[in-house]
């Protein structure tokens, strides 16, 4: 594993608790989790449905708020952030990436890709979603909307939203979920090779075992804790749970 990959954490969570839901409906979904991902690493988020790897995801992207335990992303404390400051937090340093795309109906392709980067105030917000939808193969399709393109297309779109505004962290939630499988293999590259390109860190909820493999380790969960993280060979200490 190259040098660069263990010289930095990228996200450190410790003894992280969260449960959802209210009064007798609430249930404890993750259950005092400790994980360190590296600066640069590709991490595979497996194991049963229910396990809780979405909502470990959805923890460290910010978009849900851990009831104990400290959650440090790209070097910010996320715990003690309200929810204008998380969005801000969000919109600079994390690109996510749904199974279902959640691009907005009403807006073309290069309308949803600009979005985040005209809420972060960047002047060049169309030229930089035009180039990122370029850079996916999807030149071509700007002034098209979600219905006009198919699944594949859809998902790229999604992707060079997350990318646009060149975050630090990506994280992905079953990428390739709603894709045959031709076409997120086509997806799951260019991810990967963004995120190479780009010396980000790749966090990747899957099911698929060969996605996983292609990750530089997984991370087994079961019953909304860590049942194992296996790490490459040579990995630094860093990089280990």
């Amino acid at each position: 594993m190259p040098s660069d990959k263990t010289t930095a954490t990228a996200i450190r969570l410790d003894g992280v608790d969260l449960s959802l839901g209210n009064g007798a409906a609430r249930v404890h979904i993750l259950k005092g989790i400790s994980l360190a991902i590296s600066q640069g690493e590709a991490v595979g988020l497996v194991g049963p449905s229910g396990s809780g790897k979405s909502s470990l995801l959805m923890v460290l992207a910010g978009l849900e708020r851990a009831d104990a335990g400290r959650v440090e992303v790209a070097g910010q404390q996320l715990t003690g952030l309200d929810e204008d400051s998380l969005a801000r937090f969000r919109g600079r340093h994390v690109g996510i990436v749904f199974q279902a795309f959640h691009l907005i109906p009403t807006m073309t392709a290069v309308e949803n890709v600009a979005v985040p980067l005209e809420l972060a105030g960047r002047a060049d917000a169309f030229a930089r979603a035009a180039a990122e939808l370029t850079a996916v193969g999807l030149g071509h399709r700007l002034d098209h909307y979600p219905s006009q393109l198919s699944g594949g297309e859809q998902q790229r779109v999604a992707v060079a939203r997350a990318l646009a505004p060149e975050p630090r962290i990506l994280v992905a939630d079953e990428p390739t979920g709603n894709l045959d499988e031709a076409t997120g293999k086509q997806i799951m590259d260019l991810l990967f090779e963004a995120q190479a390109r780009r010396g980000a860190t790749l966090v990747i909820v899957t099911h698929d075992a060969t996605l996983a493999a292609r990750c530089d380790r997984t991370v087994r969960l079961r019953s909304g804790a860590v049942e194992t993280a296996d790490a490459l060979a040579g990995a630094g200490e860093e990089s280990r749970v």
